[in-house]
């Protein structure tokens, strides 16, 4: 990412959790440790189905009286639906404040001036009234920064900071095997550990119980991950549901399509050299796993 641009999404949203049983609220249901999270300290997580299975995802950062969820927009409804539903009697106050928020993200470079600047050394900091935070996923994916659009506005004039699109960092993500868009398409068809929560840091194997904790602490102990989430390039039009083939081998299905696709593979019985690189077919479209 150039180190003096920024990339604005309007296709996230934000969830506010706060109340005195929020911590504890959260760390009942999502992947990650919500000890994790404090001024200094943001997480990505999610939450699976009783099954394990990849449900929602995530980031989460404190808050002044609580928290907030930074979440693809295509979920922040239901995702708040869910939320009610599990809070029960607990002193917990959930909203959609999605209109109040952007979400934009700058290369770790001009976050490391910042912090700088700022005389931080910290994950996650507060500058001009907004959290700051490097993308806990991944170093590739830059940092982050969660803010009301008139102040996102004035800190850009003040970084001298030029808005660009966002399609160099969705390439970023897709080649670091990070899904961004169509994640709805994730949900009930593959585990979590399927969807890479492990090497994306979004699930802690040892704070205790979370929805789906049991099934997900079995596949990891006894090694039954067969499958993982893939970014697969092709040039040809793809769609969602085919079978992907190898050498005639079905190895597994498109769950993702163009311009940015994702295959969930049959990785069991291979090395991943092995596949990478590989001349594969999707349905009858040529693609390569990448």
């Amino acid at each position: 990412m150039k180190k003096n641009h920024i990339n604005i999404f309007n296709d996230r949203g934000i969830i506010s959790v706060s109340g005195k049983d929020s911590k504890e609220f959260l760390q009942n249901i999502i992947t990650n440790d919500i000890n994790g999270v404090d001024k200094d300290n943001s997480i990505f997580s999610g939450i699976f189905t009783p099954q394990g299975k990849y449900l929602y995802e995530f980031f989460v950062i404190k808050s002044d009286n609580g928290y907030f969820l930074d979440s693809s927009e295509e979920f922040i409804g239901e995702l708040k639906t869910f939320l009610e539903k599990y809070k029960l009697n607990s002193d917990v106050r959930i909203k959609d404040i999605s209109n109040k928020y952007v979400v934009g993200v700058i290369s770790n470079e001009k976050f490391e001036e910042i912090k700088k600047e700022e005389n931080k050394s910290t994950q996650t900091i507060i500058f001009r009234s907004s959290p700051f935070f490097q993308d806990p996923r991944s170093k590739k994916l830059g940092s982050r920064v969660l803010s009301n659009l008139e102040k996102l506005y004035l800190t850009i004039k003040r970084l001298s900071l030029k808005i660009e699109d966002s399609s160099d960092y969705l390439n970023i993500a897709h080649k670091a095997g990070i899904p961004i868009k169509s994640l709805k398409n994730l949900q009930n068809n593959l585990f979590g550990l399927e969807a890479n929560f492990e090497e994306l840091s979004a699930i802690d194997f040892k704070k205790g119980c979370y929805i789906g904790q049991e099934n997900t602490a079995r596949m990891k102990l006894k090694n039954k991950l067969r499958k993982k989430l893939l970014p697969l390039v092709s040039k040809e039009s793809l769609e969602i549901g085919s079978e992907i083939t190898l050498n005639g081998n079905q190895i597994g299905k498109l769950l993702i399509a163009n311009p940015y696709p994702f295959g969930l593979i049959n990785t069991f019985d291979k090395k991943m050299s092995e596949l990478k690189n590989k001349e594969i077919l999707v349905g009858k479209q040529r693609a390569k796993i990448i």
